[in-house]
């Protein structure tokens, strides 16, 4: 089968393109235009009722949530993390979820403040204070972990799910909200994430997905906002 990417440039879907690409997993991507609000449209609520990306449509059907995507894959297909049976499944799993359940969500409440506490501004700037905090400490504690040596986190010629799902996130700490003062993050108070950056950046699924959305020759290691050749990242 061949796999449909419901995606939008430089959204979480670009995780996903990531994996697909490094699996050499057969694919085709379906735009959800989020400039028109395409991410609400009846036929994408069909396959996500959460009006979110990414969709991925597989063999068991159309999955959404990063998290549960790249364990569908890595499960299923190999290569992107520890398997059911090894030793050191626990320790991927919750990090991955970690990843998942508290620095994406946290960084989705940073760039939409006003999708979770309303319009006053007074409220948006005070909660984004509390996130950048919240944020760098979440960094820091994964950047420990990067630095332990796991062949699941880090391994520079082996990257799996995690490594490209903290690659994204990173690119977005370094650019989004475009409105808010960049002076918060630092990629050098998190070395070992600088690193994996890097190394994902160099391989070849890095490289096909600058071309397909626009990210530029560093789309990790020093980001640009992306120029697509289709689409809106916001």
């Amino acid at each position: 089968m061949t796999y449909v990417l419901h995606y939008a440039p430089d959204n979480a879907s670009l995780i996903i393109r990531l994996a697909l690409e490094h699996l050499g997993l057969p694919y085709r991507v379906q735009l959800v235009d989020r400039a028109r609000g395409g991410q609400s449209d009846p036929g994408y609520l069909a396959l996500n009722p959460n009006g979110l990306i990414p969709v991925l449509e597989t063999p068991q059907g159309p999955l959404f949530e990063t998290g549960a995507i790249l364990l569908y894959l890595g499960d299923t297909q190999g290569g992107l993390g520890p398997q059911p049976q090894d030793g050191d499944r626990g320790d991927y799993l919750k990090w991955l979820f970690f990843t998942s359940n508290t620095l994406h969500p946290a960084l989705r409440m940073l760039f939409y403040p006003a999708k979770y506490i309303g319009a006053d501004a007074d409220d948006q700037n005070a909660l984004r204070r509390g996130l950048r905090g919240h944020l760098h400490r979440t960094l820091l504690r994964l950047d420990a972990v990067a630095g332990t040596g796991h062949a699941w986190l880090g391994a520079p010629q082996t990257p799996g799910a995690l490594d490209f799902y903290l690659a994204v996130c990173l690119r977005w700490c370094a650019l989004y909200p475009a409105d808010m003062d960049r002076g918060w993050f630092d990629s050098t108070h998190y070395p070992h994430l600088a690193t994996l950056c890097r190394n994902v950046e160099a391989q070849p699924c890095s490289i096909c997905a600058q071309h397909a959305e626009g990210l530029g020759p560093t789309p990790f290691s020093a980001p640009a906002y992306a120029d697509p050749p289709e689409g809106s990242a916001t």
